[in-house]
């Protein structure tokens, strides 16, 4: 049964195939509008979101399918206990295909080893948020046109940031690509990820403390919130959660053609002054979010002959 648990599950030639099901999508909604008539979509989802979950139940609806679903652990039977394995092994009698998101890293792959339909993985932790790295590919696709020889920035949280891991994983498989990363000291892109992907497949990458320094080099800004919920105590949190703010100034020196993303919910790390930008791409990500979730959900479905 074929899942998605970690973006490099996926080849670049199936990565390029969703992106182009994405676009025949956005052009021709009519012609997929009754492509999921009869399927139902759980999503099962052990810690808030709402972008995420609501751009599947979109997805499905788009598609013509149904969704069913809890948004929060205590409404489902893990507040009782049980695994999710067997929650898996259970969701898998309703259902054509499962959405996932849970603080544990590995549940969406222990859900995949039990279902008997395929799984996403909707964000485990601060481990991999794949179907947000495809959503970040077709923006990038449809801003620059594709993926090589671009120089591109990493900004904010990038030890706890999964969306920062996944992505950088992904591009890393493209011809090219310089990756700058920006972050305070305490939270630097993790040494097994500089290890095992960039120094892997040599890709030139600098790290640095200071953004205005390097924005005019960037053809993509992608922008990350401290995470709270990432931290053990709460006054690291308050001396780190301000480190970086976009402001339009900030700007002045950056490229006219400039791409600046960011995963979404922001706090304040871009000020709302930048919203007018015609640079900033960060809601368009999340109408792409939903469109490449729908090719996600086909080609799941098809692959499960279901």
């Amino acid at each position: 049964m074929r899942s998605l648990i970690d973006i490099l599950d996926f080849t670049t030639e199936e990565l390029d195939e969703l992106i182009a099901v994405a676009n025949d999508i956005i052009e021709n909604p009519v012609k997929y509008s009754e492509k999921c008539k009869g399927k139902k979509l759980a999503t099962l989802f052990f810690e808030p979101s709402t972008r995420t979950r609501l751009s599947f139940e979109a997805a499905m609806l788009e598609l013509g399918g149904s969704v069913l679903g809890f948004s929060e652990a205590n409404s489902s039977s893990a507040a009782k206990g049980e695994s999710v394995a067997d929650t898996a092994k259970t969701i898998s009698c309703y259902a054509d295909i499962i959405a996932m998101r849970h603080p544990k890293e590995g549940a969406p792959l222990v859900a995949a080893q039990n279902a008997s339909i395929p799984v996403i993985n909707a964000g485990d932790g601060g481990h991999n948020h794949p179907t947000q790295t495809l959503a970040d590919l077709l923006t990038i696709s449809r801003e620059k046109g594709g993926f090589e020889n671009l120089t591109v920035g990493f900004c904010g949280d990038l030890k706890f940031g999964r969306t920062v891991h996944s992505l950088i994983s992904a591009l890393s498989r493209y011809s090219g690509l310089k990756f700058v990363l920006i972050s305070p000291d305490e939270l630097k892109l993790p040494s097994y990820i500089k290890k095992d992907v960039l120094k892997k497949r040599n890709i030139p990458y600098e790290q640095t403390t200071d953004l205005e320094s390097v924005i005019g080099d960037l053809d993509i800004l992608y922008m990350t919130r401290v995470q709270r919920e990432r931290f053990f105590n709460e006054e690291d949190y308050l001396r780190l959660k301000d480190s970086y703010i976009l402001e339009p100034r900030k700007l002045k020196n950056a490229k006219p053609d400039l791409s600046i993303m960011h995963p979404l919910p922001r706090v304040n790390e871009i000020s709302v002054a930048v919203d007018d930008d015609p640079r900033a791409c960060y809601f368009k990500q999340v109408l792409n979010g939903k469109y490449i979730r729908m090719a996600l959900i086909l080609k799941l479905l098809e692959e499960a002959g279901r």
